[in-house]
């Protein structure tokens, strides 16, 4: 009989050879073996030290995380109804069993009794806080709970899981059941020919003819942002803005009245103070103030904004009736396109795939010395995926990742980087290898043609690409508080800082070379571009912003007993934030995977981009100011930040780079919105 494949997960997974009959058996062995360790530890009478406790729990139960991990990456890119059925089943037993832990009364004993003992005394900072943070983690998960409030706290998990799971599913589902075919071309009017050729690609591939449109985000883009026929806009618009509505109404009230019983059971006013009390905002308020006062510093700009784009569309299309929201995305175009004499298609020649992931990985060297080649013969879940080998200067391995970049109708939206396996020192002194990933839904080849992006799809890998590298690069010894394992509020910064290198002429040079003539992009091009950049910067933060508030004040102030309709509650909540009104059945919310795909995830935390915004562009400016690949600061952020995971506070390690705390100015300068803020 053939070993299953989840059982013993090593550096190479192997992707090719793991079915969804392989779930249940894997995970069923896992869980039993994970639970006997979780009661061998507990129930040990030896004296508590580190290594018999939190090194026992880190290692035994990493067989277990490291299936859970590969198994969801695969229904998240390769999903089939097979794995998705089985995913579904095993998902909320796995985790109720990690939901039990804290609840474990001798397991629990155990730990403080391992805090209270002279050994504790004597461990380095970093145990010492894995052991400080496990404590009050299980405090917050249920510690000190009595037995009837355990068993309802298991419950909920459990509950929380099963429904989240079913959210996710539903987004996906509903992004797939969607097509519109426009087999008039004189429709296509205004489309750039990238996108066309890949509507018509998109038809073909379905056995159709004229041109396919979906709800991927590089068609929705494409559509909102240039094409003329207003109707079609409206329909693509309207079904991405109410993919999953009716399915996913109920469940987000469900989600919402789980997560503020298990807040209050937890002894916490609501859902943001139990999830924000380990992150650098402390608690909900201190994350609502922050987004109320960058929306008063935004709001005079935003208004002038939104008043200039309703002007601007009057006067070109004759029409004083209010502007639709699908309407702003194609007039935002064009008014750029004649205030900078900038289109943003005009790039997409200068951004080929392959190219754009030579100047990631050039970056990466000169930044933080770090050789990064390509690998075959690794395994992967689809043939399109692409491996990599990181290597250090000394030449010792880094790490191993994988990327997959483009659509597929069996992989979610959005992207996102995953750290399938977190490396540790090893006994000779050295460090084993990380295994992670980052995919993407860029804009794909059309036939033999390379795969060309917008400039947008670029920041978005270089993004995800940071991710990448403050997993890769870490240097933690616990592997509980390696890479990006560090409070969610601080883990965008290695993420959003490496977007700031897009921007910049030194770095595009590396790799923006036009696909047929290998040119750099001319200043003619690349002056407006830059001018560009705070275009309407006033309207898409507050588009942000209104977002962290509305996540905040649904996990805060709503109830959904006395408010069901969760939907026209987010809807009313964000209007303030919108550049026009939108109709009655707007419902992004039900499509917002970020809030309610996770038992957490982002929720009550989506704030978050904006804090981390500050941080970056504050953090760039050392960069800015003592050499864009300057090797000392480079190593400095690589040493200080990037490598230490959550073995010290986030703010402390930002401290440790800058010198001082952060600055929300540094946000508003790059916006170029610091002067409206403080006139």
């Amino acid at each position: 009989m053939t070993a299953n494949p989840l059982l013993a997960l090593g550096l190479d997974i192997p992707f090719d050879r793991i079915d969804a009959s392989h779930v249940k058996p894997a995970v069923d062995t896992l869980l039993a073996d994970a639970r006997q360790a979780v009661r061998e530890i507990a129930s040990d009478a030896g004296a508590p030290t580190y290594d018999n406790v939190l090194g026992a729990l880190d290692t035994r139960l990493e067989s277990l995380s490291r299936a859970m991990s590969v198994v969801g990456h695969l229904e998240s890119v390769a999903t089939t109804p097979a794995l998705r059925e089985i995913y579904s089943a095993v998902q909320p037993e796995v985790s109720a069993f990690y939901a039990s832990i804290p609840l474990d009364a001798a397991l629990y004993a155990r730990l403080v009794a391992l805090a209270s003992s002279e050994g504790a005394k004597g461990l380095d900072p970093v145990r010492k806080r894995h052991l400080d943070k496990t404590l009050e983690d299980f405090r917050r998960h249920g510690a000190e709970l009595d037995a009837p409030g355990k068993a309802r706290l298991e419950a909920i998990d459990r509950e929380l899981s099963e429904v989240t799971t079913k959210f996710s599913q539903n987004v996906l589902d509903a992004t797939n059941a969607f097509e519109l075919i426009v087999e008039d071309e004189a429709r296509l009017a205004g489309l750039p020919e990238s996108a066309r050729m890949q509507a018509k690609q998109s038809a073909e591939q379905k056995g159709k003819s004229g041109w396919r449109f979906t709800l991927q985000g590089p068609s929705v883009m494409a559509v909102l942002t240039y094409l003329e026929d207003g109707a079609i806009r409206e329909a693509v618009w309207r079904a991405y803005n109410t993919r999953a509505a009716k399915e996913n109404g109920p469940l987000i009230a469900t989600i919402l009245t789980l997560r503020n019983e298990k807040a209050r059971l937890l002894g916490k006013r609501d859902f943001s103070d139990l999830v924000l009390a380990d992150r650098m905002a402390k608690h909900g308020e201190a994350a609502y103030r922050f987004l109320r006062d960058l929306e008063a510093r935004t709001k005079d700009a935003f208004e002038r904004e939104k008043a200039e784009l309703a002007a601007y569309r009057a006067d070109k299309s004759g029409s004083r009736e209010p502007m639709k929201p699908w309407d702003v995305g194609y007039w935002s175009e064009k008014l750029r396109m004649e205030r900078f004499d900038f289109d943003e298609e005009a790039l997409r020649p200068y951004f080929a795939a392959e190219r754009v992931l030579e100047g990631l990985f050039e970056v990466a060297r000169r930044l933080y010395d770090l050789r990064i080649t390509q690998t075959s013969g690794v395994a992967t879940w689809d043939p399109s995926v692409r491996t990599f080998e990181a290597k250090n200067a000394k030449g010792e391995q880094v790490g191993l990742f994988y990327v997959d970049l483009h659509p597929r109708e069996n992989k979610r939206g959005g992207a996102w980087m995953n750290g399938l396996i977190a490396g540790g020192p090893t006994p000779s002194g050295g460090f084993d290898p990380h295994v992670a990933l980052f995919c993407a839904n860029a804009t794909p080849p059309v036939g033999d043609q390379p795969a060309l992006l917008t400039h947008d799809e670029v920041e978005t890998l270089f993004h995800e690409f940071g991710h990448l590298l403050h997993q890769l690069l870490s240097r933690v010894p616990v592997r509980s508080l390696a890479g990006t394992s560090v409070a969610w509020d601080f883990v965008e910064l290695p993420s959003q800082i490496m977007e700031n290198w897009t921007w910049e002429r030194e770095a595009l040079d590396l790799f923006a070379r036009h696909v047929e003539t290998n040119a750099t992009i001319p200043d003619a091009l690349f002056e407006p571009m830059k001018r560009a950049r705070t275009f309407r910067a006033a309207s898409i933060q507050m588009r942000q912003v209104g977002f962290g508030v509305v996540d905040l004040l649904m996990h805060r102030e709503l109830d959904p007993s006395k408010s069901p309709d969760v939907l026209a509650y987010a809807r009313d909540a964000m209007a303030p934030f919108g550049t026009t009104p939108v109709p009655d059945d707007y419902a992004m919310m039900a499509g917002f995977t970020h809030l309610f795909a996770h038992g957490v995830g982002y929720a009550a935390g989506y704030y978050s981009y904006k804090w981390a915004e500050v941080l970056d562009a504050d953090a760039f400016s050392r960069f800015q100011k003592e050499g864009l690949f300057s090797a000392e600061v480079g190593a400095q952020f690589r040493d200080r930040v990037l490598s230490r995971g959550d073995s010290a506070d986030a703010a402390e390690l930002f401290r440790d780079f800058m010198g001082r705390e952060p600055r929300l100015d540094a946000l508003l300068e790059r916006c170029g919105l610091l002067e409206s803020s403080t006139a």
